[in-house]
């Protein structure tokens, strides 16, 4: 724990994916709210189908959700939810010509139905 899932839009062509998943799974350990680097699963999905909002202006997203285990308290979220965000808009250039929206979200994950294993 924690899952962080990343869906950004296939017209963010310059995306350094793994990097940016390296840096996310950094900020998380950073935070101290994790125990080991190797509890933290991340993954992206690029969104071939979009569309945000109504304009014919071109525009893309990245939006994170994290998913952690319940019982912290609303200001640890509010911190994490944070400094999410602060990596994603400190990846680089954006492109001129493309609207883009950044967001994090943070999901609770029942603690006591959760059940995890390590192999090997």
């Amino acid at each position: 724990m924690p899952h962080l899932h990343l869906e950004y839009t296939a017209n963010l062509t310059d995306l350094a994916v793994e990097k940016t998943l390296l840096r996310l799974n950094n900020v998380l350990m950073a935070s101290g709210q994790f125990g080991s680097e190797f509890d933290i699963k991340s993954r992206a999905v690029k969104v071939e189908r979009f569309l945000v909002g109504t304009s014919l202006s071109p525009r893309g997203f990245i939006a994170v959700t994290l998913s952690l285990l319940s019982g912290r308290s609303p200001q640890v979220k509010k911190q994490l939810s944070e400094s999410l965000l602060a990596a994603l808009q400190d990846l680089g250039e954006w492109p001129a010509d493309l609207q883009v929206q950044l967001s994090v979200e943070l999901l609770d994950i029942d603690r006591d139905a959760y059940s995890k294993v390590a192999i090997g």
